[in-house]
């Protein structure tokens, strides 16, 4: 059955990420870190079936190594706790062969973020292949935070848009410096352009059922959106599915566990008010 999974989170020095050490890991292969002069090794990470680099056109051409991409988009970067990086990852079609979902990916990520002018590492990862394993196909796609100038070089993140007075002069705060408001560059961290790619996702997947002659869809929307009487259960991944495999439990397979009893009760009883539920 068909799932709808779009979800995106962020590569942060802050939270003691690095940008080469998600680019390995997400491609499953050794990459040596200059920055932090590591070497993160994920070689023997199983599950990965393809990954490739799109670049735009004025991308500098030496950025279809991998390597040298994220070390680059490191050195970029001098905050010690910098935003390096937004990771996408979404839910491939169990009802597609591998070949369909890779050219799913390759059109959805040229058509909505290369042609935005963003450098797009994508992985398509495959996990579990043992007998009874559930296949989860799905898509990483890391892109640098900061984009790139025509000349291939690297932009800012934001500009300084400066607060005027009445007369259109700049105004100066307590400390004797002039005011100003951070302006983002790029238009790609904002929720409606989330909202759009996710309702974008949402459409490519359900015309290539649809040629297929499949009749599953699936939905960006919430259920609420939809009118539906019935709480979401959250992402599990394949970590957590092959730990529940193997009789560990997890707190997010407890958390779903949860939730899908009380949708059972909702369906039978017809008559809990879920708002209720997390007052």
């Amino acid at each position: 059955m068909a799932i709808y999974h779009f979800h995106v989170t962020q590569i942060s020095r802050g939270k003691g990420q690095t940008a080469v050490s998600a680019a390995a890991y997400r491609a499953g292969e050794k990459l040596h870190d200059n920055y932090y002069g590591e070497e993160p090794d994920y070689t023997k990470k199983g599950g990965v079936l393809y990954t490739e680099i799109i670049l735009p056109e004025h991308a500098p051409k030496d950025y279809a190594d991998r390597e040298t991409l994220w070390n680059a988009v490191e050195f970029a970067e001098a905050n010690g706790r910098a935003q390096l990086a937004y990771s996408f990852d979404f839910a491939l079609p169990n009802e597609l062969s591998d070949e369909e979902n890779l050219e799913l990916a390759r059109k959805f990520t040229s058509e909505n973020f290369t042609s935005r002018g963003m450098i797009s590492d994508m992985a398509i990862h495959k996990p579990g292949k043992s007998l009874g394993d559930i296949p989860n196909p799905h898509v990483h796609v890391l892109v640098p935070m900061r984009a790139l100038s025509e000349d291939g070089t690297w932009g800012t993140k934001q500009r300084r848009e400066y607060i005027l007075d009445e007369n259109g002069e700049r105004i100066k705060g307590e400390d004797g410096k002039y005011l100003f408001n951070a302006v983002k560059t790029t238009e790609w961290g904002a929720p409606e352009t989330l909202e759009q790619w996710r309702a974008n996702w949402a459409n490519i997947v359900n015309e290539a059922l649809e040629k297929k002659g499949n009749t599953e869809r699936i939905d960006h929307r919430s259920n609420a959106e939809r009118g539906l009487d019935a709480l979401p259960t959250i992402h599990e991944g394949p970590a957590v599915r092959a730990m529940e495999k193997r009789g560990i439990r997890t707190e997010k397979g407890e958390w779903n566990r949860y939730i899908k009893s009380i949708n059972q009760t909702t369906r039978s009883a017809g008559e809990i008010n879920l708002e209720l539920l997390f007052y």
